[in-house]
């Protein structure tokens, strides 16, 4: 499933929702175009990662940690999520696996291509205690 979150406040409209991974990526080419200066947002990481291409396993330059909305103006939830950063090209901007669908507390729902999330509740003053 292919969705369009917004990613440290910048729409992107290719990132896959892949319940069968077990890691986010975000790729280096994608993290130009939005304008960040990841470099120095990187923190090492040696763990070499496998399946996204044939028969390698690939080697991040390292993860960052964005902030990643989804839904609308009036009902959305934003997580901060760890991306392990790739240096090489995709037809999609960012993948999203497993750990941050526990993160949102999501549910892939194909037929409708959309996340099923518990909706934000507030509590009163007295439901606090």
């Amino acid at each position: 499933m292919v969705l369009d979150p917004v990613v440290a406040e910048v729409r992107l409209t290719k990132v896959l929702i892949d319940g069968g991974s077990g890691l986010n990526l975000i790729f280096a080419s994608t993290l130009k175009k939005m304008g960040l200066n990841f470099t120095e947002m990187l923190t090492p990481s040696k763990s070499p990662f496998f399946g996204i291409v044939p028969g390698n396993a690939s080697h991040p330059l390292g993860t960052v940690i964005l902030p990643v909305t989804f839904g609308t103006r009036e009902n959305y939830l934003t997580e901060f999520i760890k991306f392990e950063v790739a240096n090489f090209e995709s037809s999609y901007q960012a993948i999203l696996g497993r750990p941050a669908l526990a993160k949102f507390m999501a549910v892939p729902h194909c037929v409708y291509l959309l996340l099923k999330m518990p909706e934000k509740r507030v509590f009163s003053p007295s439901e606090a205690t």
